[in-house]
């Protein structure tokens, strides 16, 4: 894993990250998730990750960690509940090193910390089932619209409780 900038380091997201977060999350979608969607759903998804809409789930306390390579701000993962995964992206100029993998690991052990949570749920759009099978998820069943219309295939992790007792 090799990462140019430096070390990889990782922090909750504070209401004044909501722009950074924005425009990283954004960016992903744009290039990634919007191919495979409705238009309706698309435009209706890039709304809930405006500036503003980030502030206020951040203000209300929905725990998103943050990825750092140098100052530049290159993946963030955001879990409502302790256990629902609701947005998990990585910059396109860096994935591929390993940067997915730790930013998951952090969010489940925080959420594991906080809540006891040893069962994840997402709703994974296309293009990220691959990625979410290798962090050990699998699909509860077929893609089908979210009651936003985002196609989405709904997924779970149950870590083994060796897992657990280590973290």
């Amino acid at each position: 894993m090799f990462m140019s900038q430096g070390v990889l380091r990782m922090r909750l997201a504070r209401a004044d990250d909501a722009r950074a977060i924005g425009v990283l999350s954004r960016r992903v979608v744009r290039q990634w998730v919007l191919p495979d969607q409705p238009r309706k759903a698309g435009r209706e998804l890039l709304m809930r990750l405006t500036a503003k809409a980030i502030r206020q789930k951040i203000i209300e306390g929905q725990r998103s960690h943050l990825a750092f390579l140098g100052e530049v701000l290159v993946g963030v993962a955001s879990m409502r509940d302790d256990h629902h995964l609701v947005h998990f992206f990585v910059s396109t100029r860096y994935q591929g090193r390993g940067i997915a993998k730790r930013l998951w690991q952090r969010a489940w052990r925080d959420a594991m910390h906080r809540a006891g949570t040893c069962r994840f749920t997402l709703n994974s759009t296309r293009c990220a089932v691959p990625v979410y099978l290798r962090l050990g998820f699998r699909a509860d069943g077929p893609e089908r619209p979210s009651p936003n219309g985002v196609l989405s295939t709904p997924m779970t992790l149950r870590l083994p409780a060796k897992v657990v007792k280590r973290a």
